[in-house]
């Protein structure tokens, strides 16, 4: 059977015990569901047939003896109110007691429909002896009422209590036997559950063991000759015969086993070949390492190593070439490195004799800046002058003004008074009029109007005097007139000149707000020049540092240039190659000491002077500085 199960793929495998596993976890579901079912059956019955039905048939019982003792009160009510109140619950109890049996035929069931027919047609009969019990007393027939009452009321009653305690007996019964049947469906459930497990159980040990044996305990065999086989030992390759995955996984390790046999092999040869390869090449490196380039592979290689030979050799060649190169090279270096030198020593000078003159530039262009920011003060101060003469001349022009005004407003006054004269002269000529017919009317009087024709001519005398003055004042005014128009015209002609002279101060004022504001002007450009000059001589100091570093670093390369050329000088490159002969360096002059203003860079050189600064003015180069210094 195994044989049979080994030829099986792992799917199918897997597939048959899980559907094992399947069949008993749905033979234990189906047990499980089916006692559930018949549980819930018998418990359903015995709630609503058992204890449903009891409690049906103890309200029919207590609705029956309610009405035998409405039936008792009723014959011995004592008055009309109690015969009404026993009247209404004998109503009440009767429909209860039929709602009871209807609503207890609904749970006792089909077994028990005859019985329940009984009880009901017992209970009507019962209903109808009351009714003759009450229709009786309502006649007064007091004896008939009481033996109906002992006779057929109490025979009617007791044959619906007994109907209806057979019915709680029979209900009894059989709740009893559905009881005894849950108990026994328990019993049977529970021994199908212990059989199924059981059952479960030794079908879980059974597909164990045959996986264990089919697929588990083969690949821990396999596993371990895998592992022997990686770690390069023998074994043999277990499970080949198998037609299953396993089978499979096992044929590809037998594959790779001989695989990595054929590899060993293989590697063996390749490793003998390598060793010879290594021995040439370790011969051929030793003789490079002595200087020799003229060395090359001879030996035959094998194949694989073909193209190392190759490139070693051309490799040696290239390198041979590039000595030889190097040696020719370092001749024509150490010149040019010579030459470098020199020519750093002229730059050197030059750079000395530019920063002197930079620095007589520097002073006078100080001074300079200083003489301007004299005359832009100068010219400052001069503005203000100005300012005040135009104020002052501004209040000459006020005054004048006011004096003008002043004038016309007395020539205004002037002509009022002209207006009042002409009144008092109208009023003297009219005076006189009056004295000269206070003279006639006197004369037509007579000796009567003696006196007031004396008084007349007083009057007319009076009136020709004030004619007179009069006359005289307008004379006078005219002339006043006169010299106040002479007056205004000369005031307008002040204020004329007095125009003029602000309008000259003024113009003198821009001319010399734009003298102030071009020395302001110069001054700025001057202090830029001046920056822009100390920035000069920076950068003068420090291409002089960089010039005796050129001359330093050239002087450094004819050096190393010479040992270069010793170095190369030991290598052996064939045709009898010479070593290069090096001109011994000139010794350099002692370079002068640069101001500490410039910094040694380190390094690739990054210059470090800044673009010329236009607004912000640095100080002038110092007096005291030595440009021999360098």
């Amino acid at each position: 059977m195994l044989r049979i199960v080994n030829s099986w793929p792992l799917a199918k495998k897997l597939l048959v015990a899980f559907a094992l596993l399947g069949a008993l976890v749905l033979g234990l579901g189906v047990n499980g569901y089916a006692s559930n079912q018949t549980l819930s059956g018998v418990a359903k019955r015995h709630v609503e047939n058992g204890i449903t039905g009891l409690s049906g048939l103890t309200d029919i019982l207590a609705d029956i003896r309610e009405l035998r003792i409405i039936v008792y009160s009723y014959y011995n009510a004592a008055s009309e109110k109690d015969t009404a109140s026993l009247v209404e619950r004998r109503a009440k109890g009767e429909a209860k007691l039929l709602a009871d049996i209807d609503a207890y035929s609904k749970v006792a069931g089909t077994d028990f429909s005859s019985s329940v027919d009984d009880l009901r047609a017992k209970a009507t009969s019962l209903i109808d002896a009351n009714k003759t019990i009450f229709d009786l007393h309502d006649k007064a027939d007091q004896a008939g009422a009481l033996a109906a009452i002992k006779g057929v009321g109490k025979e009617k009653s007791h044959d619906a209590i007994e109907a209806a305690d057979d019915l709680l007996t029979k209900t009894r019964d059989r709740s009893a036997k559905d009881n005894e049947y849950g108990q026994s469906q328990s019993t049977f459930a529970f021994v199908m559950t212990l059989l199924l497990s059981a059952i479960a159980f030794a079908g879980l040990g059974a597909i164990w063991l045959i996986i264990n044996r089919t697929v588990a305990q083969p690949m821990a065999k396999l596993t371990e000759a895998t592992t022997v086989l990686a770690k390069g030992g023998e074994a043999e390759v277990p499970s080949r015969d198998r037609e299953d995955e396993l089978g499979k996984i096992a044929n590809a390790v037998e594959q790779f086993r001989l695989g990595a046999k054929s590899r060993a092999e293989a590697d063996a040869r390749s490793a003998a070949e390598l060793r010879e390869v290594m021995a040439t090449l370790r011969e051929t490196l030793q003789a490079l390492s002595h200087g020799d380039l003229t060395a090359e592979i001879t030996a035959a290689y094998p194949a694989a190593y073909a193209e190392l030979k190759t490139n070693f050799n051309e490799a040696v060649t290239s390198l041979r070439t590039l000595i030889s190169s190097v040696m020719e090279s370092t001749a024509a270096i150490h010149t040019g490195s010579n030459e470098i030198a020199s020519a750093s020593e002229d730059l050197a000078r030059r750079t000395e004799a530019n920063a002197a003159s930079l620095e007589e530039t520097s002073a006078a262009v100080a001074q300079m800046d200083e003489r301007l920011r004299a005359m832009a003060a100068s010219a400052g101060r001069t503005v203000e002058r100005a300012d005040g003469a135009i104020s002052t001349v501004s209040g000459g022009r006020s005054i004048a003004d006011e004096a003008v005004q002043a004038m016309t407003r007395v020539a205004d006054s002037a002509k009022g008074i002209d207006s009042v004269i002409e009144g008092l002269d109208k009023i003297a000529f009219q005076t006189r009029v009056l004295a000269m017919n206070a003279a006639v009317e006197a004369g037509r009087a007579g000796e009567a109007g003696r006196g007031f024709a004396v008084v007349a001519d007083l009057v007319s005398a009076l009136a020709m005097r004030a004619e007179e003055e009069a006359g005289r004042a307008r004379d006078q005014l005219t002339a006043t007139q006169t010299d106040i128009v002479a007056a205004v015209e000369m005031v307008e002609k002040v204020d004329g000149a007095l125009a003029n002279i602000s309008s000259d101060v003024s113009e003198v004022h821009t001319l010399l707000a734009e003298m102030a504001t071009d020395n302001a002007a110069q001054s700025t450009a001057i202090t830029q020049i001046s920056s822009a000059i100390g920035t000069m001589d920076q950068s003068t100091q420090q291409n002089a540092a960089m010039v005796e570093e050129t001359s330093a670093a050239a002087r450094n390369l004819s050096t190393e240039v010479s040992s270069l050329s010793d170095q190369a000088g030991r290598f052996t490159v064939g045709n009898a190659v010479a070593r290069p002969a090096m001109r011994q360096a000139p010794t350099p002059t002692p370079s002068r000491p640069v101001r500490p203003a410039a910094k040694k860079p380190s390094g690739n050189y990054v210059s470090p002077v800044k673009a010329l600064p236009l607004t912000k003015p640095v100080a002038t180069a110092s007096s005291d500085d030595d440009w021999t210094s360098f």
